[in-house]
């Protein structure tokens, strides 16, 4: 089946809200084995939603709406579905209670403007919100069904999780669809290509399908199939997927939605060991991705950001002079920071960072995205240099993603 999402809100073209709702819709839809080919954003416009309605059902069989069904005047998506469909709106009840029991929770009566919230569409279902009080719509008119749900995402994602997905599956007969996600890092997306070439075109006989989704540092390979097996339809997947390290085996760090500062976490956690670090130009982000992880407690220890010469010097014991000398983005810096910060937390291990993030303070010899990043354990410190882009946020992502990767890499070449 086709499916197409129409995002309303003038908000929403204007740049003031970012559109997650069509992302999160397609999510669950393609999981229920749904097909969307289409997402349109208009305005809070009668026309416009006129205009979208009319090429969406000549296109899909499923029309996916959000937006646009709060109590006040600029917001008219449920009247232009009435005039759409020339209906008029009835008195739900049972939606009503809905609207009832949020003001009650909050200790507030009801007003007039909010009551109107109960009046639906004559010939649609409601489909019941208990996070907010603008109920959702359920309309099949002409072997087409429309679904409209509040813009507030809270909202929507209650009303499609519980309400809409079980009665697409009990209406219609859905296909299995089944997507496994390869987390690369260390390997452009091109060279990837080149790397998996033949395995890739293998894909075909085996009705997969191969996509690459490239983000800062990493490369995400998603496998698609569909059919009426499940189990046959990972069966053939996961078969590819042990092809697949046997090629670029290194680079894979995890898969779905694994994280490496989560990855790295369970590796601590597992073996009983700890973490320090001592960031520069990343200011404390790679910190903060490490203890943003439920549980952090247990395996990281605390850091020193050491942003200034001072520092550096005072907290980590970096000699002036080689500060002086090589400057703070050098090989011998970074590394004593590593194996300071390791001692002064007592830790397993430690990394430390040091580098221009841009988009000043760079040089003919020390350009902007120039970093060094380095790993200590109780045995050893070594480094690795990295030129990275001129981004500032870019570069602070790239060095905490690399950083995070040597301490995988780190962890796991130990028995």
């Amino acid at each position: 089946m086709k499916a197409e999402i129409i995002t309303i809100g003038d908000e929403l073209l204007i740049g003031q809200v970012v559109d997650t709702n069509s992302a999160f819709i397609a999510t669950k839809l393609n999981e229920a084995g749904i097909h969307v080919h289409q997402i349109t954003s208009v305005s809070d416009n009668r026309e416009h939603i006129f205009e979208a309605l009319n090429n969406a059902k000549q296109r899909a069989d499923l029309i996916f709406m959000t937006g646009g069904l709060g109590p006040t005047n600029d917001d008219i998506t449920k009247l232009t579905l009435c005039e759409y469909f020339g209906v008029g709106l009835r008195f739900d009840p049972e939606a009503y209670k809905d609207v009832e029991y949020m003001f009650k929770i909050r200790g507030r009566e009801v007003s007039e403007v909010n009551r109107k919230q109960a009046d639906l569409p004559e010939n649609c279902e409601t489909l019941h919100n208990k996070n907010g009080t603008a109920p959702g719509m359920w309309f099949d008119v002409n072997n087409k069904i429309y679904v409209s749900m509040p813009g507030v995402p809270y909202e929507m994602k209650a009303i499609l999780e519980e309400e809409v997905i079980p009665k697409l599956k009990k209406q219609f007969t859905l296909p299995t669809i089944v997507h496994r996600n390869i987390l690369t890092i260390g390997i452009g997306e091109s060279v990837l290509a080149e790397k998996i070439t033949d395995w890739e075109n293998s894909l075909a006989k085996d009705n997969i399908k191969l996509a690459y989704l490239p983000s800062i540092g990493m490369v995400r390979l998603r496998l698609s199939t569909r059919g009426d097996n499940k189990n046959i339809l990972e069966e053939k997947v996961n078969k590819k997927i042990e092809e697949l390290k046997q090629l670029v085996g290194e680079y894979i760090f995890g898969y779905e939605n694994d994280t490496l500062e989560v990855i790295v976490g369970k590796l601590l956690k597992e073996r009983n060991q700890t973490v320090s670090l001592a960031e520069s130009c990343t200011g404390g982000y790679i910190s903060h991705l490490v203890t943003v992880v439920p549980g952090s407690s247990s395996y990281y220890k605390g850091s020193v950001i050491a942003y200034s010469y001072e520092i550096k010097t005072m907290e980590l014991g970096v000699d002036k002079d080689v500060l002086n000398a090589r400057g703070a983005v050098s090989q011998e810096v970074v590394e004593k920071m590593a194996s300071s910060v390791r001692k002064k937390f007592d830790t397993d291990y430690s990394i430390a960072v040091s580098g221009i993030a841009g988009p000043d303070g760079g040089t003919p010899e020390k350009p902007v995205g120039l970093v060094w990043i380095a790993i200590a354990t109780q045995d050893k410190v070594y480094s690795k240099k990295c030129q990275f882009a001129n981004n500032r946020m870019r570069n602070i992502q790239m060095t905490a993603n690399t950083a995070l990767n040597m301490l995988r890499k780190e962890i796991l070449s130990t028995k």
